[in-house]
């Protein structure tokens, strides 16, 4: 194999790699937002109401189960909120007031709701509906979750030329392994890698090839940070270590700009780690050519 430059090798590197459905799992979305509608609907009958307070007492005692679908009216997943002010601190649970020993009084709900602004949202007709609202606030809280979304985004195309290279799942490779299951399935002394049994390492993929066993790390990163500088530097330390282990090869697929405000460092792990490989790699076939 020819001796790449790292230079041109990190300007190959991408911008980014986000599909079409990386920004709102819009499924999710709607399936959270059909779980609460009946209860959403009910307190519908609070927009524009002249007596809020009397209206959403008279709500919860008939209807106790539209407290579960308060939290979410301010962006809160928690079932459970705290508030404090000169009047004192509470504890607010948000199930069935009903069924619940010690949930607060009805009153203290109503003093929730005003407080928060909940009332004055609703009164005031400031919003039409509550179930497009909540889709709103459903939508801008699944926005959290594209960091999770990213982090899978390069196993998925990692995966992609994995099977792109004829390799089978469970059966030439296998995904999340860890270094006691690596050692139970082909007896490979990992101990050099595992702090001689006492750190539990967890590899992204494994590939099984005739010639040995390879220990796949994938990652992306869009932006800078200390994170980038960690990984590099653990992923040297693993590319030293795991060296002159017999029928055991490392190999890490990284890629994205973020790496530019960390480039010292994913140079030095890359003198010293044979087996690091980027986007633009896969797309020339490297799979073909490490793992025979």
């Amino acid at each position: 194999m020819v001796k790449r430059k790292f230079d041109e090798w990190l300007n190959s590197f991408r911008e980014s790699i986000a599909t079409y459905d990386y920004y709102v799992n819009y499924d999710k979305v709607y399936h959270n937002v059909d779980t609460i509608k009946i209860e959403l609907n009910i307190l519908n009958s609070l927009i524009g109401s002249k007596c809020i307070e009397k209206d959403f007492l008279h709500i919860i005692k008939k209807y106790p189960e539209v407290l579960k679908c308060i939290p979410i009216l301010l962006a809160v997943r928690d079932k459970e909120i705290f508030c404090q002010d000169e009047n004192g601190s509470f504890l607010y649970r948000f199930t069935s007031y009903r069924n619940a020993k010690d949930i607060l009084s009805a009153d203290q709900y109503a003093y929730f709701m005003q407080k928060t602004g909940l009332f004055e949202l609703l009164s005031k007709r400031i919003i039409g509906n509550l179930l497009d609202y909540v889709t709103g606030v459903e939508t801008g809280l699944d926005s959290n979750g594209r960091k999770n979304r990213g982090g899978h985004l390069m196993e998925n195309l990692v995966e992609k030329y994995i099977q792109k290279a004829g390799f089978k799942l469970n059966s030439t490779y296998f995904k999340e392994m860890y270094i006691h299951e690596i050692t139970q399935k082909w007896g490979l002394d990992l101990s050099a890698i595992s702090n001689q049994g006492k750190t539990e390492k967890r590899f992204d993929y494994v590939v099984r090839t005739e010639n040995g066993v390879y220990g796949i790390e994938t990652n992306f990163y869009t932006g800078g940070g200390s994170k980038l500088n960690e990984t590099a530097r653990s992923y040297k330390t693993l590319a030293l270590e795991s060296k002159d282990i017999d029928g055991f090869t490392f190999v890490w697929f990284t890629d994205g700009k973020g790496w530019n405000s960390a480039r010292h460092n994913l140079e030095e792990t890359f003198d010293v780690l044979d087996h690091v490989y980027n986007i633009k790699d896969m797309e020339d076939g490297i799979m073909a050519e490490i793992f025979r």
